[in-house]
């Protein structure tokens, strides 16, 4: 065997302070309270060996509530095995036969996708979507990230659910991700992005967005919740319908740009009840004048 080549003192310096540098990182520390408003959610799975191993990924990262939506094979002995010591994030996950159970009280949904044209929501970046998480989750409101089936992901019905979406920059010539590493992905910044401490430098995590609203706040509403913003989205397609608004063409682009419009002025709880009770109005005298000209 011949001997080892001496070291390069310049390389062996280098790797000393490169040591020393990640020595000097500290730990992050994940805010419990915030780490509790966030739920994965993982729509249709199709392989149960990849709900086992997303509940690892989030559990190394600090999280631990999963929500499971109609997937094809759970409870199964491959999640299990997958988990490898994460089965309490797997015995505590919830099933919901549909997405719009599953996030009913968030007051954000962000859905994991590939980029689309199909289905116009505001994109963000891994880092920018724990931002915009942390931000909620201060408020006080929940927080959802979304992913679909490992073949087709999230169908446009469900990304419609979304208020905005989430996409992993990879490499183009093979950007295809493994459910487990995308939610991994995600986990890891959201860790990174709800600690107390920035994991890079050491100070202390920003303060939420001056703007966005804080439900303990005195004279506050709550925030509207996923379920109460679709009961308006709904209340508000009828009522297009009903005042022929859309006078024969496709309603699908003008509902996409007014949801985009609405989900940007964070309703709460007050202004879903006052815009709803506008529409009662709306499609009542809609119905009079039916009513009026059909008597003619």
């Amino acid at each position: 065997m011949s001997a080892a080549s001496p070291q390069n003192p310049s390389d062996a310096s280098a790797a000393s302070a490169a040591s020393a540098d990640r020595a000097a990182l500290p730990d992050t520390a994940l805010d419990p309270a915030l780490a509790s408003r966030l739920r994965v959610v993982l729509v249709g799975t199709q392989h149960p060996g990849n709900i086992g191993s997303a509940a690892r990924a989030i559990k190394t990262m600090g999280f631990g509530r999963l929500v499971l939506v109609a997937p094809e094979r759970f409870p199964h002995a491959d999640a299990a095995a997958l988990a490898a010591g994460a089965g309490d994030v797997l015995d505590a996950a919830v099933i919901f036969p549909t997405l719009a159970e599953a996030v009913a009280d968030c007051r954000l949904v962000m859905g994991c996708t590939a980029r689309s044209r199909r289905v116009a929501l505001e994109e963000l970046a891994p880092w920018q979507a724990a931002t915009r998480g942390r931000e909620t989750a201060a408020a006080g409101g929940e927080v959802a990230v979304v992913f679909g089936r490992e073949r087709t992901g999230l169908d446009n019905d469900e990304l419609q659910l979304c208020h905005a979406a989430v996409h992993i920059p990879a490499n183009p010539g093979y950007s295809s991700l493994n459910l487990a590493a995308a939610v991994q992905v995600l986990a890891y910044e959201l860790r990174v992005g709800w600690s107390t401490t920035d994991a890079a430098t050491g100070r202390a995590a920003p303060t939420p967005v001056a703007g966005v609203r804080d439900a303990s706040q005195d004279g506050n509403e709550p925030p509207a919740t996923h379920a109460q913003l679709e009961g308006f989205f709904s209340q508000l397609a009828d009522t297009l319908d009903a005042i022929d608004f859309h006078k024969g063409r496709t309603p699908d682009s003008a509902m996409r740009k007014l949801r985009r419009i609405f989900l940007r002025a964070e309703l709460d709880d007050r202004e879903v009840r006052i815009l709803r009770g506008v529409l009662a109005d709306a499609q009542r005298m809609a119905r009079l004048a039916g009513e009026r000209d059909g008597g003619r």
